[in-house]
């Protein structure tokens, strides 16, 4: 099955979960969503995955989060969605999507729930 993580590769957690990934031998496909950046159509699917609301993805400590006042609970679903997609820092991350599935990689042990259930994989976590 086809494994993407979505990352932004100077990030700590986004360097570990990519390091185990590629520790591991899994053959996986690395997304930079700063150069190459989520449609609103994807981050809508990944939210599907991932089972959360857009504002369950945010950033809150992120100076564009402030500068947007966006603890502000007036927003929409599709205003915090055009949001990330133009601001990326916006996105909570790494993302690891895996057929129907994703999880938010925080910690990067969360990798046990959705690589290799059968623990056919050993991942050193």
């Amino acid at each position: 099955m086809k494994i993407t993580i979505y990352q932004k590769p100077t990030c700590t957690t986004c360097k570990q979960v990519f390091s185990l990934l590629k520790e591991s031998g899994v053959d996986f496909t690395a997304v930079n969503y700063y150069t190459t950046p989520l449609s609103e159509k994807k981050l809508r699917t990944l939210l599907k995955k991932l089972k959360l609301s857009p504002r369950a993805l945010l950033r809150s400590k992120e100076p564009m989060y402030k500068k947007l006042h966006l603890d502000e609970e007036h927003f929409s679903d599709d205003e915090l969605i055009q949001l990330m997609t133009a601001h990326p820092d916006l996105l909570q991350r790494p993302i690891i999507e895996i057929g129907a599935t994703a999880i938010l990689a925080r910690p990067p042990e969360r990798l046990k729930e959705i690589l290799y259930p059968d623990h056919t994989l050993l991942l050193r976590l």
